[in-house]
């Protein structure tokens, strides 16, 4: 059938709904990167911790709970860990490696201890929040927030307030760790030095191919912590091997903490506080009681090694792997050893949760 000239300016002018959903997307994005970064600049200039991430994720979050229609950029927080996780993966060097081996004993106590935290929060979650115990056990480990709402959904566990809990529990952690280790003074400067230090135009590329083949293996592999483990260990490899990389430039760098910022904040919405507030209130307290049995572990580990404390206390903390260790390599507290202590973490919490939970079931109600 012929259409005619007043049929295809009608068509032609009818509106395109999945066209302006999209347009509307992407301005959302960029609003909130917009607003991410002038929270970052403002916490840059008076001297925050991690600006560029704690900024952002309080900027972001305090407008979204007004009821700020705002959005992160799609895949955003994975290219912010893949930026973090390239940027660690230079601090493994052969020197680096062998004083891991030598203090291997002591990341494996902390990232053990883990699993007496996180038994702990669990009993006390259960006692407070008055819910059942699948979703109080794994609203309360410390691990993965993604890998403890797949074992979660497994187990009965209700999969929406367990990852409310470790939005929140992520946030206070990373806001009170990094401020109050800055407050105490703790920025050092530890042997702990990546092996390239500039960047090299000519090497970028190798830095780049060796973090994204390392991310894609991990994510084709189906292992939480992809876009961080990957590159980390991609990077991580030819560093230990003594080859001569490019550093990342510092402007991806916090670019990588400005995504992550703004992915963490767009977490909170204007319902979320109001949302069984007994549980959000509950897994508060927990997240604080972790970080305070953090540091206890943290102070038990200081007492037989001659580790700095603030180290300790950093690689003990209930944090995300990525804001922990970018706080460490900010602060330059031990990077390799809080990298591996988290990493480690991880893996023990995930692996050893369903062995935990079969014990935190016979515990009394």
């Amino acid at each position: 059938m012929k259409v005619g000239p007043d049929q295809q300016q009608a068509e032609c002018m009818s509106p395109d709904p999945a066209g302006a959903n999209r347009l509307g997307n992407i301005a959302l994005v960029l609003v909130t990167l917009a607003i991410g970064g002038a929270a970052g600049a403002a916490a840059l200039s008076i001297r925050s911790p991690l600006p560029w991430m704690l900024g952002p994720l309080f900027g972001v979050a305090l407008l979204r709970v007004l009821g700020a229609p705002l959005m992160p950029a799609p895949g955003g927080r994975h290219a912010g860990q893949w930026a973090i996780g390239t940027a660690l993966g230079l601090y493994f060097t052969p020197a680096v490696l062998s004083l891991l081996q030598a203090n291997l004993m002591l990341v494996s106590l902390i990232a053990g201890g883990a699993l007496i935290v996180g038994l702990l929060c669990a009993v006390l979650t259960l006692r407070l929040a008055k819910v059942d115990k699948p979703t109080a056990f794994f609203a309360a480990l410390p691990g993965g927030a993604s890998e403890m709402a797949v074992l979660a959904e497994r187990f009965g566990g209700a999969v929406d307030r367990i990852a409310a809990a470790h939005a929140l529990r992520v946030m206070l952690v990373v806001a009170i760790v990094p401020l109050g280790l800055n407050w105490s003074g703790a920025h050092g400067s530890d042997l702990y030095q990546p092996l390239a230090a500039t960047v090299v135009p000519s090497q970028l590329p190798a830095l780049v191919a060796a973090s994204l083949g390392g991310g894609l293996l991990l994510t084709a592999l189906r292992i939480g912590n992809a876009w961080v483990l990957g590159p980390l260990f991609g990077v991580g490899i030819l560093t230990g091997l003594g080859l001569s990389l490019s550093a990342l430039p510092g402007w991806v760098v916090n670019g990588g903490q400005l995504l992550i910022g703004c992915s963490l904040g767009c977490r909170f919405s204007p319902t979320f506080f109001r949302a069984a507030p007994r549980f959000l209130a509950t897994a508060a307290v927990s997240a604080l009681f972790a970080v305070a049995l953090g540091c206890v572990l943290a102070l038990l580990a200081a007492s037989a090694s001659d580790t700095p404390l603030a180290t300790l206390v950093l690689a003990a903390a209930p944090g995300g792997v990525a804001e922990m260790c970018i706080t460490a390599k900010v602060l330059q507290l031990g990077v390799p050893l809080v990298t591996v202590t988290h990493v480690l973490r991880v893996v023990v919490l995930t692996l050893g949760a369903p062995f935990l939970y079969r014990v935190f079931l016979r515990l009394p109600d």
